[in-house]
């Protein structure tokens, strides 16, 4: 087809060359009598980079031309025709007009914009023309024209050079805000980063604002009426709420269907995964805080990384005191036996606390996908607390009532000191989310206390004291984690994945109680 209007091109411009007279006067542009010019031009070539002199994928091509605006009466620039490059960095326009002045754009992501004119060559066609009316054989013959008619439509533009900009763009700075409660797969998450309210306390006082989770007077946790089993960074750990500091939790992951990474032993509460903070921001930084409670009480601590190349380093430390004061009534009717009795009583606990928490790791990154890790953590602290009861019981004698009351001071101290230690590897894959993880996990914690309770017996209210009874409570526990596990994870889906792995575990408690 495009062979064929060559050859009318070709004859129309030979009889357009015999139409002439000399001195160029003459025929209508093209030698088309006025008629519509027909799109059969061709521009195609390759865009390279000018220093490599590579091809260049996903470049921007257009051809720009000017066409009449009937409603504006003037001339406007008009996409004739575009595509983008090939993964070589060729392209080819076809079925374009081939008549008139055209611009080229290319425009490519980090190379500055190229902008050309560029047209089909057909003056030496009407120049062949005019030969062939002179008598000059062949050229001016239809057949001797085809080969330049062809050339001249169908037109390779070379190589074009794409030259890199240096321009250098202003700063922008791109933050992201995580939200306070996020739903993974198989479990819930709170970042604690979000929660300024627990800053400065302990783990329980983040567990006060976790979602689902109840939290009674005394600290303990439980979650669908249940205790939950604590795990620090995806593994068993000897370490309790209260000895880890709110300031080194990133956030908590309540996990109700463990999975085949987590302890078969989670019960029927679940598991609450305790994640610790750990920076990798590129050079040195670091933060301090500090706190003081409305009794006095301070707290401070702060965290500081190094990255450097293919090292990172992190390390934080906590110091926190503590001063808790309570009281409590109770009241309390019997009525079995003979005579029933009725006892008031009256409460009031008062509790220092103190704590220390050190942690410290080292990651190495192999390369993008592959990094060994090395964790530590050493945690000390002491507990002090003291209670003073006044307890009245009433014997309801039918002829009458006789009061006792009873002085008893409770002090006691306790003590726990905690350390362990991480090695872990991890090779992520190029899917997101698929990852295989191995590690060996040790954790050893080690607590004694003591407890002296001194009983003041007044067998009549307000009379002095009939004798005094004196109980001494000690007892010391030990308990070890050792644990190597190696996990796999595929993501099959936005709310499916697949895990398998292999898990070695050895526990060793010990507990001694005296009284």
């Amino acid at each position: 087809m495009r062979n064929s209007w060559l050859l009318l091109l070709v004859m129309a411009m030979s009889l357009a060359g015999f139409a002439q007279v000399p001195g160029g006067g003459g025929g209508r542009r093209g030698g088309f009598g006025g008629g519509q010019a027909p799109s059969i031009g061709h521009f195609y070539g390759k865009v390279v980079d000018t220093k490599t002199n590579k091809g260049i994928d996903g470049v921007s091509i257009q051809l720009i031309g000017t066409k009449f605006d009937t409603v504006t009466k003037s001339r406007k620039d008009t996409v004739i025709s575009g595509m983008i490059t090939r993964r070589s960095g060729e392209f080819s326009l076809e079925n374009l007009p081939i008549f008139g002045q055209f611009r080229l754009v290319i425009t490519a992501i980090g190379y500055k914009t190229y902008d050309q004119k560029v047209a089909f060559d057909l003056k030496g066609l009407r120049g062949g023309g005019a030969g062939a009316a002179g008598g000059a054989e062949g050229e001016g013959q239809p057949g001797g024209n085809m080969g330049n008619a062809i050339n001249a439509v169908d037109k390779d533009l070379g190589n074009i050079k794409m030259v890199e900009d240096a321009q250098s763009l202003e700063q922008v700075t791109v933050t992201a805000s995580k939200p306070l409660i996020q739903m993974g797969v198989d479990r819930k998450i709170y970042n604690v980063e979000k929660d300024i309210s627990a800053q400065g306390g302990t783990g329980v006082d983040i567990m006060k604002n976790v979602p689902s989770l109840q939290v009674d007077i005394d600290g303990n946790v439980t979650l669908r009426n249940s205790s939950p089993t604590i795990f620090v960074d995806g593994r068993p750990s000897t370490l309790t709420l209260d000895q880890i500091p709110a300031d080194a939790i990133q956030s908590v992951e309540i996990i109700t269907n463990p999975g085949a990474k987590y302890d078969a032993s989670g019960g029927t509460a679940g598991i609450l995964n305790i994640v610790l903070k750990k920076n990798r921001k590129a050079g040195y930084n670091g933060s301090i805080r500090a706190g003081i409670d409305m009794r006095g009480k301070f707290n401070i601590g702060g965290d500081l990384n190094v990255k450097q190349g293919k090292i990172n380093f992190f390390i934080n430390a906590n110091y926190n005191q503590r001063k808790s004061i309570s009281n409590g009534t109770t009241d309390r009717y019997t009525f079995f036996g003979n005579p029933a009795d009725s006892l008031h009583q009256y409460d009031h606990n008062v509790s220092n606390n103190h704590f220390m928490f050190g942690r410290a790791g080292l990651d190495f990154l192999i390369d993008n996908r592959n990094t060994i890790s090395l964790s530590g953590n050493i945690v000390h602290g002491e507990s002090t607390p003291t209670t003073s009861s006044d307890l009245t019981v009433d014997d309801l004698f039918p002829s009458g009532t006789t009061y006792s009351q009873t002085f008893r001071n409770s002090s006691s101290k306790s003590n726990f000191n905690n350390h362990g230690a991480m090695l872990s590897y991890k090779h992520t894959f190029p899917k997101a989310g698929e990852e295989l993880t191995a590690d060996v996990n040790y954790s050893q914690g080690a607590n004694d206390n003591t407890n002296l309770i001194v009983s003041d017996i007044h067998n009549i209210k307000g009379q002095p004291t009939t004798s005094t009874y004196q109980q001494r409570q000690t007892g010391n526990g030990d308990n070890k984690y050792f644990t190597g596990q190696i996990d796999y994870t595929l993501p099959l889906g936005e709310k499916s994945k697949f895990e398998a792995g292999g898990r070695a575990q050895i526990r060793n408690n010990t507990s001694l109680n005296n009284i």
